[in-house]
Parts: structure tokens; sequence; C-alpha cells
């Protein structure tokens, strides 16, 4: 029961907040707080400590008042009278209520980031697995194609024709012949196409669709054909396995997750940021284990010994360090020693194993980039706009 009014019955306009309707209610000052009548005969009160004038309104001449712990309810006083009592009388009308503590903030930040990594690292994943299998052999071509023409222009510094592809034709038929030695068609699901790009990197990596390319930093730094044959068998087995189509799909679905949340990760930026980790290619760990084995039973096969898988990488980390001058493709794959190691072990003790080239055809690959043509883009290729470009 509310005491004796402190102040005359004035009318204003009230929002109960479930419905944007204005009632006309009858307001007075009691002593407990602003009391309302409504029309239906409900009497609330608003206590004077809960009451809560609202800022930044565009008719200075109202005061609207809403009371704290129901922020969708609105009250709007035009008598000057009044809104000097009530000014006088409600002790917390200028305070801003904290409607989320700042514990609860930041359990629903924490709770963001947990769904966000879940999402990044669990489900897209898992997606991009099913969808690797399930995406036709001509998406993934034409995935490979414009992220190819991509990796080229990104490449070349000058921007205009992309870097260009070697095509000296002996060293060329000398990769023919390495490829037809090794012999895997049987376990593609569909062509394979090698290019070779007149670049110092030392890497070389697959794309969707069953491009491989190498650089020439890769084939100059190689002591034998064997060692180009066991790179080239490894990046096969990425292409049997799909990895390169499974990689792209994971980390355009990535971007598009951390799109959603920052933004700036639409068109060329998720162009140039998934060529760029093409080139520096890094796929889990069971990824490049299940590549490494693909290839050393490929290289058995075909009479060469799968020990040439680990021979440049020894090479490498003893010429140049752990970390140091060896491009990512390589120093990224984790446990580097037992690949090596896994690489010898995978000798079949007594076998004789072959060279994979003779030695002319060895020098005729070795420079395959000094008759100094580029290759221009394949004007046949797909429209770059049709398809995202991705690891």
């Amino acid at each position: 029961m509310t005491g004796a009014p402190t102040s005359p019955v004035v009318f204003a306009d009230f929002v109960a907040g479930d419905r944007a309707v204005l009632t006309r209610v009858a307001v007075r000052l009691q002593t407990e707080g602003v009391e309302l009548s409504l029309p239906d005969e409900q009497m609330l009160i608003w206590p004077w400590a809960d009451v809560r004038a609202e800022p930044d309104q565009a008719d200075t001449e109202t005061l609207v008042i809403s009371r704290s712990g129901d922020r969708l309810s609105r009250l709007y006083l035009r008598d000057k009278t009044l809104q000097s009592q009530l000014r006088a009388r409600a002790p917390r009308l200028g305070k801003r209520d904290r409607v989320i503590t700042f514990p609860k903030l930041m359990a629903w930040a924490g709770g963001a980031v947990v769904s966000v990594a879940a999402i990044i690292f669990v489900l897209v994943p898992m997606m991009a697995a099913q969808l690797a299998v399930m995406l036709p052999p001509e998406g993934e071509k034409a995935l490979g194609d414009t992220t190819f023409e991509q990796i080229r222009m990104a490449l070349d510094e000058t921007g205009l024709v992309g870097t260009p592809i070697c095509d000296a034709p002996a060293g060329t038929a000398a990769m023919q012949a390495m490829y037809d030695k090794l012999n895997p068609a049987s376990d593609l699901p569909y062509d394979v196409q090698i290019h070779i790009l007149d670049h110092d990197m030392v890497n070389a990596f697959a794309l969707p669709g069953g491009r491989v390319v190498f650089f020439r930093g890769l084939i100059e730094q190689a002591e034998n054909a064997e060692e180009i044959a066991a790179v080239l068998a490894h990046e096969i087995g990425h292409v049997v396995n799909r990895d390169p189509t499974r990689d792209a799909l994971r980390s355009a679905g990535s971007l598009g997750v951390l799109g959603l949340l920052f933004g700036d990760f639409a068109g060329g930026t998720i162009a140039l940021f998934l060529a760029n980790q093409l080139i520096n290619a890094s796929y889990s760990q069971s990824a490049e284990a299940a590549a490494d084995v693909y290839a050393h039973e490929l290289l058995d096969k075909a009479g060469v010994s799968p020990a040439a898988l680990g021979t440049m990488f020894e090479r490498l980390l003893a010429e140049h360090g752990d970390a140091e001058g060896i491009v990512a493709h390589f120093m990224s794959h984790p446990q580097m020693g037992k690949r090596i190691a896994a690489a010898q072990d995978a000798v079949v003790e007594g076998r004789s194993y072959g060279a994979v080239l003779e030695p002319e055809a060895w020098r005729s690959l070795q420079t395959v980039c000094q008759n100094g043509a580029a290759v221009q883009p394949d004007t046949n290729l797909p429209d770059k706009k049709a398809w995202p470009d991705g690891d």
C-alpha cells in the first residue's frame, strides 16, 4: 500500500516494452517512488533508487525515464514541475546500469573464442575432408589451374606476365621420363601435370586437380635425379590422397569464418593469402606421413632407392641448419629426423636400385630453365573469379 501522494496527478505517455504502443497513464510521485496508473487499473511503482533517465534524447523538452532491470519500458514526462520534483527525488537518475557484469562479459567472450576455435580446428577440417572426396575432378582442376596462375603472378616482381615456366624441350622430356618411370597412373584420381617455375626458391608442392609445381632452386640444390624423383613421388602422394584440395577447402572455410568476424577477408586478400599458403604448403603430420609412405612404395616399385627422399633433406639440414635458409615447405614439416630415418628404413635389404634417368637426361633437367622462354598464362583456363584461390 502506498503512502500519501507527494505530487498531483499528471498524465504521461508510457511504453510497456512488449510492443511499440504509447499508453496514456496517470503519474504521481509517492514516498516510495513513481506511481503509474494504467488504463486497465493496474498500478505500478518504480522505486526511487530504480529510476533512470535515458540520455541522448532528441526531444529535450521531454524527460524519458526507465526502471533499472526493465530496460524496455519507457515513461515520457513533459510536465516541467513533475520533472523538477523527480530530478530532486531520484538519487540514481543519471546513473548507468551495468547490464552485463565484467565476469559475465569475459565468460561470454571466452565461450565465443572456444566456439570459433572449435569451428576452425574441428568442424571446418571435418567438412573439408568430406567435400574433398565429393568435389568433382573438374572443380578441383579449375581450382588448381586458377591458383597456379595466381602463384605465378604473386612471385613475379613485375606483376605483369607471371613467373616464367621452364620449357626447354629436353628438360621437360626428362621430367616426363622420370614421371613415366614412377608410373603412378593407377592410383591417381586425375592426370598429373608437372611444371617447373624459373624461381630460385627451394620448394615443390601439389595443387588441387593434379598440378605438381617445382622451382628451379630445388632442382639446382639436388645432387642427382633420384632426389628429384623422390620429391616428385612425395607430391604425387599428396595428389593421390587429395591433400591439396582438402587443405584449400579448410583454409577457405577458416578464412570465411574469420571474415565474418573481422571483415577484410574477401576477394584479393583471400586469393593472395591462399596462394602464399600453397607456396609454403604444410599439411598435417598424418598427411605428410602418408605421402612419405606412398613415395617409399612408389620409388621401390620403380627400382629407385627410397632413401633418396631423405638424403636431400639430410644434406640441406646439414648445409643450412634446422630452419635457416630452407623454405617452409620442408622445415615446417614436423620431426624431420624421423622422416629421414623412415626413408632409410624403407630401403629393402639386398635389393638392387638403379638410376631414374640417364646422365644426359639429368643434365637436361638441370638446365630446363636456361632457354630463357617464359610461357604465358593459358587463355583457356577458367575465369580467375570463378573459384577462390586456396591451399
